[in-house]
């Protein structure tokens, strides 16, 4: 079979070329507007949480080399990267689950531990909504539990309101860039009964640096009920390639195995996560890269009177101090697009730590809106 040889600026105008046919699909309607919106020449681009320095440049390459193998389905590169996910984190590789972006876990989540048969939903309120909309479209009771006044998940609230189903903990938390301590988390972990299942999504876990935050991972092997999800998307910087997985006892495992298609995780994908993980420099770089950049920013808006919640994350969330719709229109207005409403914290904005120029864009933008 011969293999196909491609520039990275090749590869760079045919990506190029593929979001400008994203732009002419016809639009769907969710009852919601869409997350993420398709990237536009000159807009700075804050309202996803995504990394603006994109995967490492092993990861490219291992990504071009790979288009000759896609005729082939990825089931060599699938065990290998389950393998290197294994060893990282000290489980064995039938602990592990790949999916579609951690995404693809929420949801096999929600339809393998909620619904009628299942039970309920608790998350937080805000988090991060996808797998609510999930839960309630697999016919389960969602429930929303307030955030504590430091912005931390109430664990004995919603430990009290599940009784079964599954309780879903991200952590650090999205939208508000927020921790559960580790001892309350832990203790929470501890305390729950085997029939109440309990997903801790840790996509941000690189960006914490405090402290008071740990990897739940390792509680697994002594808890049955205990799932923890991760995502190449953030630190990777993979959110357009779609690849994350799940750490879970076996037999958790197999039960979310048989709702999952096959192959759900693309040849391309899985050959830049595998790339990604073998480059020392792609974490520690974009923790820097992101930490410096998350300095200046808060800097500058504590001098402008504005608070920010205590940030474990690639974004940030302050308070504005007025309706934060209006904000964001005319922050859009001025080429920046920041985070939608969460109607919980309808005064608050969250802002995805771009570059600093980026950074710059947004602050400069947003002294014009403010003034």
């Amino acid at each position: 079979m011969k293999t196909i040889s491609i520039s990275r600026r090749k590869f760079a105008q045919l990506l190029s070329a593929g979001a400008a046919a994203a732009l002419v699909r016809p639009a769907l309607s969710l009852g919601k507007p869409p997350e993420h919106s398709a990237a536009s020449t000159g807009v700075v681009r804050l309202s996803a949480n995504e990394n603006p320095y994109g995967p490492s440049p092993k990861a490219l390459k291992a990504m071009t080399d790979s288009f000759g193998l896609a005729c082939r389905y990825p089931d060599e590169h699938n065990n290998v990267l389950i393998e290197r996910l294994a060893k990282l984190n000290n489980v064995g590789r039938d602990q592990i689950l790949l999916g579609d972006g951690s995404g693809e876990i929420l949801k096999l989540c929600a339809e393998t531990f909620t619904g009628s048969q299942n039970g309920k939903l608790v998350a937080a309120n805000p988090t991060f909504e996808a797998i609510l909309n999930n839960a309630s479209a697999n016919g389960a009771e969602v429930v929303k539990v307030p955030l504590t006044a430091d912005f931390a998940h109430d664990l004995p609230k919603m430990l009290a309101a599940a009784k079964g189903g599954l309780i879903y903990v991200c952590n650090p938390n999205n939208p508000t860039a927020s921790i559960t301590p580790k001892d309350q988390l832990r203790d929470f972990i501890a305390k729950s009964p085997r029939d109440t299942m309990i997903l801790v999504d840790e996509a941000y876990f690189h960006y914490a640096d405090s402290p008071d935050y740990e990897s739940m991972i390792p509680l697994v092997k002594d808890h049955p009920n205990l799932i923890v999800s991760r995502t190449f998307s953030k630190i990777y910087g993979m959110a357009g390639l779609r690849c994350g997985y799940c750490v879970a006892q076996k037999e958790t495992i197999e039960r979310m195995r048989l709702h999952q298609m096959w192959d759900s995780v693309n040849i391309m994908a899985l050959a830049a996560a595998i790339a990604n993980l073998d480059d020392p420099d792609q974490v520690p770089n974009g923790q820097r890269l992101t930490s410096e950049a998350k300095a200046i920013t808060i800097d500058e808006l504590d001098k402008m009177g504005y608070k920010t919640v205590p940030s474990q994350a690639n974004f940030i969330m302050f308070d504005c101090k007025r309706p934060v719709v209006p904000l964001i229109q005319a922050m859009k207005q001025r080429t920046v697009e920041v985070g939608r409403l969460f109607p919980a914290l309808p005064n608050y904005m969250r802002v995805t730590i771009g570059k600093k120029s980026e950074m710059e864009s947004f602050l400069n933008a947003f002294k014009q809106v403010m003034a």
